[in-house]
């Protein structure tokens, strides 16, 4: 029972980490209807970022800070200066640009930083608490859980009560009728890059440390967890994402802890397989009528 409760906490907080990556990737979804496959070589730049302001200052928080900046102005720069030159007629396009993307920035990385693993510090201690002889989540998983909550709460008010969210909602789903209307239509899709992008930071700046540490391809493992998690929940459903995140977290821990680390990839591939062939726009997908 306490291998049990250790391995559900666990898998909680790994979860949430994969809840913030996948609702990055359901914001791309949502405002572009593109799968953003460089988001996890972007949210590494981004610690890359963080890293440097770090051992330059001293200060972690100065560096967290400069990462989320970093993410923000990332996603901007990516959708500005790249994805609005892509042709969008054929949905294969930006996958492809997405790709190279990817390959680019691992590459000047490495270039500018080297391949070698670098260690990357926490706030917290990753030591866990022991409670009545059970032994719970560390100081650093509740930070983990604290900042995935206050980044969900703070997404969904600014979607649903905020005339920006409104405006942004508007461009994706009705490009066209918002500009009629006034809307900044390329504006609206630029904020929400960089809105993703940033979050996709915040993620690769709760998970890494918890990694081998910093790299280039730091965030390629946990990219494919989180592209499970936003499947499994749905593409069109931030709520789904956070419910996707947790269940893969579930999935893996419980898979780590009762058969082994070796099949943690094939568990995350059994849970996407199975969620493409039961159900293939994700558990919190919206019923549609079926057409005669």
């Amino acid at each position: 029972m306490d291998r049990f409760l250790f391995l559900t906490l666990d898998g909680l907080s790994r979860g949430a980490v994969y809840a913030a990556f996948a609702l990055s990737l359901v914001l791309i979804w949502r405002a572009a209807r593109i799968v953003n496959f460089a988001q996890g070589a972007m949210a590494v730049a981004a610690a890359y970022v963080a890293y440097s302001v770090t051992s330059a200052t001293g200060s972690y928080w100065l560096g967290f800070l400069a990462a989320l900046v970093a993410g923000l102005l990332l996603g901007a720069l990516v959708d500005v200066a790249v994805m609005r030159f892509v042709d969008h007629r054929s949905p294969l396009n930006p996958v492809i640009v997405a790709l190279g993307l990817v390959l680019l920035l691992q590459a000047v990385l490495g270039m500018v930083y080297g391949n070698e693993f670098r260690p990357v510090g926490t706030p917290f201690d990753r030591g866990a608490l022991t409670v009545g002889g059970l032994t719970l989540l560390s100081p650093y998983d509740l930070f983990v859980f604290l900042a995935v909550v206050v980044v969900v709460v703070a997404l969904a008010w600014t979607f649903t009560r905020t005339a920006v969210g409104l405006r942004m909602r508007a461009a994706a789903f009705a490009p066209e009728v918002s500009r009629l209307l006034g809307v900044n239509v390329g504006g609206m899709l630029t904020l929400g890059w960089a809105l993703a992008s940033g979050v996709g930071a915040l993620a690769g700046m709760l998970v890494i440390p918890t990694e081998l540490g910093l790299h280039p391809h730091a965030m390629d493992l946990v990219f494919v967890s989180a592209f499970t998690a936003a499947v499994v929940g749905g593409l069109d459903s931030p709520p789904g994402a956070v419910v996707g995140g947790l269940v893969v977290g579930l999935v893996l821990s419980y898979v780590s802890g009762y058969a082994g680390g070796d099949l943690t990839s094939l568990a995350v591939l059994v849970l996407l397989l199975a969620v493409l062939l039961v159900r293939p726009g994700g558990l919190f997908a919206p019923v549609t009528a079926r057409r005669v």
